[in-house]
Order: C-alpha cells, then structure tokens, then sequence
C-alpha cells in the first residue's frame, strides 16, 4: 500500500532548494511533528488512512484554469478504479471548499470557490512567476487556481488538518508541483527573526480570516511581515453596509446573547468595507483599493453531497432572508487590495 505524507517534506525541501523559504525546513519539521501529533488530532488515523487507500496514479489530464479544477478525465480510469477513488476521497468529508472533477468522480463542495475566484482573478497583479501565500487556504482550492495562473510557488496554511489531507489528495492525483498546505495558523508561524514570517511573498491572500480575529490589526502586521515590498495583499471577507465608522460585534454577548454571527462563533467584528480600507491604511498599506462587494447567495454556499451539515439556508432567518437567524444582516463580502 501507497503512503501518502500530508505534507511531502521532501519535495518541499527539493523546491525550496534555492529560494529564501529554505529557513522554514530549519523548524518545519518539528513544528509539523507537534501540529500532526495523532494524539492531538483524533481524526487524523482516518484521514491517512483515506489517503493510503487512494489508487497509485496520476492524472493524465490537469486543468487547474477550470472553475471546476480537472484532476483526470473520466476515461483514464476503470469503473472499479473510480469506486476504489470515490470511497477514498468520502473518507476526507465534508469538502467546503472547491469544486473538482475528479477523474469522472464531481465533488460538489460547500463553496463555489470559483465564483469568489472569478471575483478576485481580473483585479490581481499578474500571478505568473510570482511566490504566493494564502493564508487559510481551505482544502487548496485557490491554491490551485493560483498554480493554474502561473505563480511559481503556492503556499497555504490552514490549521485544518482536514484541509491539509484534502489538498495531499489533490496534490497526489494531480501530479501538482510547487504548492504546498501546512497545517499551521498564520500566527503560529515563528516570529521573522526565527525564519517564520519571512518578507517574501510577492503576493499574500488572507480571505475569510479576518473576521475571525479578536486583533484584526495584529492579523494585518503579520500578513505584513510575509509580504515583500511592493507586494500585494488581497484581503477578503464579511462585512456590513455603512460608512468608515460602521460596524457589527457578533461576539459581544451583552449585546447579542448567542455571541455568534450566522451561527458562526469567533466572529468578533464585521465591519463596513470602509473600515476595513481604513484598517489597511492604518497599517501602513498603500493604494488600497475595494474592487468588489457582494452579497453571499443561497446558491453559493450550500449544503450537498459532499458537505452534509448544515450550511447558509439554516443560519438565515427563515421569515427574511436579509438577516441572519441572529438578527445580523445577511452575509455580504468584500475584497480589497493594496499595496506595500
């Protein structure tokens, strides 16, 4: 039987073989040694046990330009082969974040990922050749997309070790070089002085992470301490209608007794998109820019086949689907860019 590392240490090492990132193979190793500690992470048995049951090959056909990435066409593969594939792949539910066509096999994620990629996609400063960091990359899905557009190096980091089974997977089957998803939180990364956040990145996504810090000004320095000067950041997440000063505080149980937004906990503070401008200049970005609000649809975030908990239908109000089962108004997102 194949065994298939959650992160391959030695390509990563092979990659990183001339490159500034090289210092992170100096605490990498140990910090993975904590981070996919079984003991630690109860499901983690069952999600390599998933990964060790998918079938030793490789895609003939990648397209990673495709809303829904192609990771082998349906002919490469026998029907015994695909049902040997699909188990394998169920064994790492739920997916959120996608989708993908998996060698004939439509794994219909929570997330249309591809439509806040085709969001984002025509305001980036071209990808090709650049070293990219996502910072809570899900499964690697933009990752992905991002590797698609050329970019020389994709890494995301999730704390999710679900996350980094799912993108092991792809990355297996899909032959994919060059992007890599550790299992760490973006401050769990050693400080700069100790090789962690290093001012590398040519570009650094955060998206659908800032909400979810008690400090988003702390979250801003340390995307800072990765990014080159004259890089990009893309930050990406919930926020309200309203001007500079406008904002929602979903964690704050004196005022909201749930102390969640969306039935999602940790959502300390959703701001107007102005804010959320006015947050990245205060910390020193330059030419920022917000090139796109959207309110989130039903049909965008979804419970499926794939994702069978529940998903956005439940967390609105049923009566009134403008507001959240809270009261909230109903998710909207934006992204902005800027510039260091």
């Amino acid at each position: 039987m194949q065994h298939i590392p959650l992160v391959d240490l030695a390509a990563l090492r092979a990659e990183l073989a001339h490159d500034p990132l090289l210092r992170w193979l100096d605490w990498l190793p140990a910090a993975l040694d904590v981070a996919l500690d079984a003991e630690r992470n109860g499901n983690l048995p069952r999600f390599q046990q998933a990964l060790d049951a998918l079938p030793m090959l490789q895609a003939q056909h990648v397209d990673l330009q495709r809303g829904a990435l192609l990771i082998g066409q349906a002919d490469e593969i026998d029907p015994a082969t695909r049902e040997q594939m699909e188990h394998a792949l169920r064994g790492l539910m739920p997916w959120r974040k996608g989708p993908f066509e998996i060698f004939g096999i439509h794994i219909d994620t929570e997330w249309r990922s591809d439509w806040k990629w085709t969001r984002v996609l025509p305001h980036l400063a071209p990808l090709a050749g650049r070293r990219v960091l996502d910072v809570g990359c899900g499964s690697g899905y933009h990752l992905m997309r991002m590797r698609g557009e050329g970019a020389a190096l994709a890494i995301g980091i999730d704390p999710s070790v679900l996350f980094t089974a799912q993108f092991a997977a792809l990355r297996q089957l899909g032959g994919v070089t060059h992007a890599h998803v550790l299992p760490f939180p973006l401050e769990g990364l050693p400080e700069p002085q100790q090789g962690g956040r290093l001012a590398v990145f040519d570009t650094v996504f955060s998206m659908g992470v800032i909400y979810h810090r008690r400090d988003p000004q702390e979250h801003l320095a340390h995307l800072l301490e990765c990014l080159r000067p004259g890089g990009q950041l893309v930050l990406e997440g919930l926020v309200i209608e309203g001007g500079v000063d406008d904002a929602l505080y979903p964690a704050d149980t004196t005022t909201n007794p749930s102390g969640r937004y969306a039935m999602m906990r940790n959502v300390w503070c959703v701001p107007s998109a102005l804010m959320l401008k006015r947050w990245l200049q205060q910390a020193g970005l330059n030419n920022v820019r917000i090139v796109d609000e959207t309110p989130t649809e039903l049909a965008e975030q979804r419970q499926t086949d794939w994702m069978r908990y529940q998903s956005l239908a439940a967390f609105l109000d049923p009566h009134d689907v403008s507001r959240t089962i809270e009261g909230f108004p109903a998710p909207r997102r934006a992204i902005l860019l800027a510039k260091r």
